[in-house]
């Protein structure tokens, strides 16, 4: 079995990167970790509306 490449790394070809991407979230479905990092999304939005 042969390794994963990744064929745009191979050509020289970034990929786009996402920002501010919309993404469903299920409560039923999320960890700890999930309400953690949800939370300091919301602090992280407090600050920026408070600049």
């Amino acid at each position: 079995m042969e390794p994963f490449v990744n064929q745009a790394a191979q050509v020289g070809r970034r990929l786009p990167k996402g920002k501010n991407e919309n993404v469903e979230f299920s409560s039923e479905l999320a960890d700890q970790d999930d309400r953690e990092a949800q939370e300091r999304a919301r602090q992280a939005d407090a600050r920026q509306e408070q600049e």
